[in-house]
């Protein structure tokens, strides 16, 4: 009788253990919004309208899009296209951040119609478009602090509470706990899809911002078509359900504190690296920049930040695992900070950047190796007799292949790589020269010298 029972309970345990398997250990999916098919080898520009141009209007962008197309830019990123507020204006032209009306366009920039205009050329050129959407808060003047004042937060006294971090007194902050609030902000970005055909959103202080109104705002904008989303923010939940890209502030920190410490790299390499590698879905693109228009207004230019370790800086963001974005003017070796709310243009000029970005892009745009989330290949790190100042890692898919060796140091250096694994024939990109890899590599680079190789299986 014990040999029954003991039998029956062994049956009903195997039984068990088998459907728990597949019910409670299957690997689950976390990210689980699809990345439109145009996403996955994409590049991105930040596009500050005032100072793109002496005209600084819409028309004016229109006669540069064959250029960025060249380049190897995919989608345009708009800074805010709403009117500024005029109450507690900063500047005589504002903060694009002190959004007067979602429904409007600045008159500043144009009307409307050259709104549509811009939106149909960059169609034309078969890249994509998104605008800056504002949701944590508006300007002081924006309809809706009259026409619904319970969506915004107030004070101990009851007052309307400007945005407490930093000196931002030209805004107040929304309270995203009432529904119709939410309901509102939702409609508005349908509106621009909608009405004006944009392709998606940067949105400002993303993580100020509850997380199931994005969820739901993602949602609800798939429905009319498949859209790009990019938070202002690095936190991983929101990739969940919400947004495509997050910013690589962290990698900027890193990259910043190596060159301007003349230090090691390891807390890069083993912080930053290994953590997104172990704990950032392979789904969720990180945006890679060396200068965006906080850093450029607030902490100085690419050059400051960057020394001369910037070409350096700039090859390791185009292609570590990540979306690229560059700022106005960095193709033209952009070297001050543009003024934020004051007429300020850029400088344009012929500039050995805008040749380094093309070539980068256009690898990309070829290379699956380098294409983003989990279109791309996963990063290798490959090591060296001198760790501590090399950043050098490999990445493959489908048979394409990047190896990118860099010595992020001011002292010149006599590598020795491990590239065992990766013996064989490649093309330097920025020569064009082949490259026989042997099973050990040795090379010489000078402080911050880069060197990128690749071969495809087509």
């Amino acid at each position: 009788m014990r040999t029954v029972i003991l039998s029956v309970l062994m049956m009903a345990a195997t039984s068990f253990s088998a459907q728990d398997t597949q019910s409670r250990y299957t690997p689950q999916d976390y990210v689980t919004i699809k990345n439109a098919d145009w996403t996955k080898n994409a590049t991105i520009y930040e596009l500050n309208v005032r100072q793109f141009s002496k005209e600084g209007n819409f028309k004016a962008v229109e006669k540069e899009l064959p250029r960025l197309k060249k380049m190897g830019i995919d989608i345009i990123w708009l800074m805010p296209v709403n009117p500024i507020g005029e109450v507690n204006r900063k500047g005589s032209l504002g903060s694009y951040y002190s959004v007067k009306n979602y429904l409007e366009i600045n008159p500043e920039f144009g009307t409307e119609k050259d709104f549509r205009d811009l939106v149909k050329a960059i169609h034309q050129q078969g890249m994509f478009v998104i605008i800056d959407w504002v949701a944590n808060h508006s300007a002081w003047d924006n309809p809706l602090v009259k026409a619904h004042p319970e969506w915004y937060h107030k004070n101990r006294e009851g007052n309307f509470q400007p945005t407490p971090w930093r000196d931002y007194d030209d805004i107040i902050e929304f309270d995203y706990s009432n529904p119709e609030l939410r309901r509102y902000m939702t409609d508005a970005m349908k509106f621009w899809v909608k009405n004006f055909d944009v392709d998606g959103f940067r949105c400002d202080v993303a993580a100020f911002v509850p997380l199931d109104f994005w969820e739901n705002a993602r949602a609800e904008l798939e429905e009319i078509k498949p859209v790009f989303m990019l938070a202002e923010a690095s936190d991983r939940d929101l990739h969940r359900k919400a947004f495509d890209a997050t910013y690589a502030w962290e990698l900027y920190d890193k990259m910043h504190q190596v060159i301007k410490n003349k230090s090691s790299v390891t807390p890069m390499t083993e912080g930053y690296f290994a953590e997104h590698l172990a704990i950032f879905p392979k789904e969720g693109m990180r945006m890679t920049f060396t200068d965006n228009h906080d850093k450029n207004s607030w902490e100085g230019t690419m050059q400051s930040n960057f020394g001369n370790g910037l070409e350096a800086a700039i090859v390791l963001a185009a292609t570590f695992d990540g979306i690229p974005m560059v700022y106005s003017g960095q193709e033209a070796g952009l070297s001050r900070s543009l003024k934020f709310f004051e007429k300020d243009p850029i400088d344009w000029k012929k500039h050995r950047f805008e040749e380094i970005y093309t070539k980068l892009f256009a690898l990309k745009h070829k290379n699956r190796a380098l294409w983003n989330g989990s279109f791309g290949g996963k990063m290798e790190r490959i090591k060296s007799n001198h760790m501590e100042q090399s950043v050098a890692f490999v990445r493959e898919k489908y048979g394409d292949k990047v190896l990118v060796f860099i010595n992020f140091s001011d002292k010149p250096q006599d590598f020795i790589f491990e590239t065992d694994f990766d013996k064989g024939t490649y093309t330097n990109l920025f020569t064009n020269k082949i490259v026989a890899l042997p099973s050990s590599f040795q090379l010489k680079l000078a402080p911050w010298e880069y060197l990128v190789l690749h071969n495809s299986r087509d």
